[in-house]
C-alpha cells in the first residue's frame, strides 16, 4: 500500500510469541525483589512494517488501529496516544527527509502475544537499516526495552522483545543485575511436532485494565501471600519448562502450562470471565491436556496443549463457544529486514 509520495525502501517483520510459564515474574517490580524466569517461543505470526522514502513529511499509518498521522517535521513528533510507538522509534533513530511507515499485525489487537514489543523491534530494525547502523541482537533488544521504559515511560514485561529479536525458544532468567537468555535447543522437527499438539485460540475479548495491574502490584507490595506465592510459583514452573521442551514431552509441558494458569487465576478475580470459563471448560471436555491465557492473562488468547487426535475436536468445541482459532506454528527465526529487489 505505497503512498504515491514515496517508494518502498524496506520491509521488516518481527515474530509474535506465546509464553509457556513465568509471565508476571519478569516485571521489574518482582524481579528486583525475588528474581524472575519466563519461557516463551516465537510463533509464525508477525508484525509487519513497510518503510517508504520520499516526499517532505513523516506519514504514519496503522492498519490494526486505522490511525494515521502526517507530521511536518521531526520536531512535531508529540506523544498524544496516537501511533506513539512509531513516533518513539523515530525520536530514538531520527530520519532526514520524508518517510512513510505502515504497520500491521497478523493477529487481532489485544491478543496478548507480544504485539507491542514486536512492533518496537520491527520499527527500530528498519530505521537502523535505513540509517546504515548495525545493531547486534542484544543491542536491538535493549533499544526496544528503552523505547518502552525510556521514551514512553511504560513499565512492562521483559520477555517480549527477546522473542521478537531472537525467535526460537527462550528461557529468560531475570535478576536485579540483568537478564540472561538461554536459547532452548528445539529443532524444526520438534517445533513442528509441538505445533501439532497445540492450538492458539482468540477468545474474542480483552478485559485487561490499569486497575487490574495496579491491584495486583499493590497486593504484591503489601506482601499479600496469595499474590506473592502465585508469582513465585509461576517463576518456579518456568525453570522446569526448558528441560521438558528439550525432551519433547508435550504432556508434561501441558501439565506445567496448566499449573501456570491456575497460579494466574489466583492473582486477581478479573483474570477470567464467564465467557472465558465457558471456552476453557469446553476445550477440557473435548480432550485438552492443559490451557493457559497468554501473556498477563487478562483476555486475548489461550494456548491449548492437546493430543493431535483431539485437536479438531478441541478446536470445534472452542469455536462453538465463541473462540477463533489462530495460526499456530513456531518460528526459529527472529526479526528480518528485507530491501526490495532492483527491477
Amino acid at each position: 500500500m505505497a503512498n504515491q509520495e514515496g517508494q518502498l525502501s524496506l520491509y521488516v517483520r518481527a515474530p509474535l510469541r506465546v509464553d509457556f510459564a513465568g509471565s508476571w515474574s519478569d516485571d521489574p517490580a518482582f524481579v528486583d525483589s525475588a528474581g524472575g524466569c519466563v519461557v516463551n517461543a516465537a510463533i509464525g505470526s508477525y508484525v509487519h512494517v513497510e518503510f517508504f522514502t520520499g516526499g517532505k513529511t513523516i506519514r504514519l499509518f496503522s492498519e490494526d488501529s486505522k490511525e494515521h498521522a502526517t507530521i511536518s517535521s521531526p520536531a512535531q513528533l508529540v506523544y498524544d496516544g496516537k501511533l506513539d510507538r512509531h513516533k518513539a522509534a523515530l525520536n530514538m533513530l531520527p530520519v532526514t527527509g520524508g518517510i512513510e511507515i505502515l504497520s500491521r499485525s497478523d493477529v487481532p489487537p489485544g491478543s496478548g502475544l507480544g504485539e507491542e514489543a514486536a512492533l518496537d523491534v520491527a520499527l527500530l530494525a528498519g530505521l537502523a537499516r535505513g540509517r546504515l547502523e548495525d545493531y547486534d541482537a542484544a543491542d536491538l533488544v535493549e533499544l526496544g526495552i528503552l523505547l518502552d521504559a525510556g521514551e514512553l515511560r511504560r513499565s512492562g514485561l521483559r520477555q517480549d522483545h527477546h522473542a521478537a529479536v531472537f525467535g526460537g525458544f527462550s528461557e529468560l532468567r531475570c535478576s536485579p543485575e540483568g537478564l540472561k537468555r538461554r536459547s532452548i535447543p528445539v529443532s524444526q522437527e520438534a517445533a513442528d511436532d509441538l505445533a501439532a499438539h497445540t492450538l492458539l485460540l482468540h477468545v474474542g475479548q480483552t478485559h485487561f485494565s490499569a486497575q487490574t495491574y495496579q491491584r495486583i502490584w499493590s497486593a504484591y507490595a503489601s506482601d499479600e501471600p496469595t499474590v506473592s506465592e502465585a508469582m513465585g510459583g509461576m517463576r518456579d514452573l518456568a525453570r522446569d519448562v526448558g528441560a521438558v521442551l528439550e525432551a519433547r514431552d508435550w504432556e508434561a509441558l501441558a501439565a506445567l502450562v496448566d499449573r501456570n494458569w491456575q497460579y494466574q487465576l489466583r492473582l486477581d478475580a478479573t483474570m477470567t470471565t464467564p465467557h472465558i470459563r465457558s471456552i476453557e471448560s469446553a476445550v477440557r471436555d473435548a480432550g485438552a491436556w492443559g490451557v493457559k491465557a497468554t501473556g498477563e492473562g487478562t483476555g486475548g488468547c489461550f494456548l491449548v496443549v492437546c493430543p493431535p487426535d483431539k485437536r479438531d475436536d478441541v478446536a470445534a468445541a472452542a469455536e462453538a463457544h465463541g473462540a477463533t482459532q489462530l495460526r499456530c506454528c513456531f518460528s526459529l527465526e527472529g526479526v528480518t529486514v528485507a530491501e526490495p529487489e532492483d527491477d
